[in-house]
């Protein structure tokens, strides 16, 4: 019976957190099956000839704002001429 008095307790509070449990499972699983999806646009890409490297540095440019990849070219082009690299 002492079984029984946990369930009892935490029997609503159980349910609610095993739905986010599962919830989460699957957003987990859904991930898994766009960043394939993701790979496999990739693999195409550089089948086709293009160089997948700098597509994902151009991906990661698309979601920054553009006053602060100016100012980091900027700081970058300031480093370079610093060390002779311009």
């Amino acid at each position: 019976m002492q079984d029984s008095a946990p369930t009892d307790n935490y029997g609503v509070a159980a349910g609610e957190l095993q739905q986010f449990i599962e919830r989460f499972e699957r957003l987990d699983e859904e991930k898994k099956e766009i960043m394939e999806q993701q790979k496999e646009v990739m693999a195409e890409a550089k089948g086709r000839g293009y160089d997948t490297k700098v597509m994902k540095k151009v991906i990661a440019l698309r979601k920054r704002e553009p006053d602060d990849i100016a100012e980091e070219e900027a700081v970058l082009e300031m480093y370079k001429a610093a060390l002779g690299m311009s």
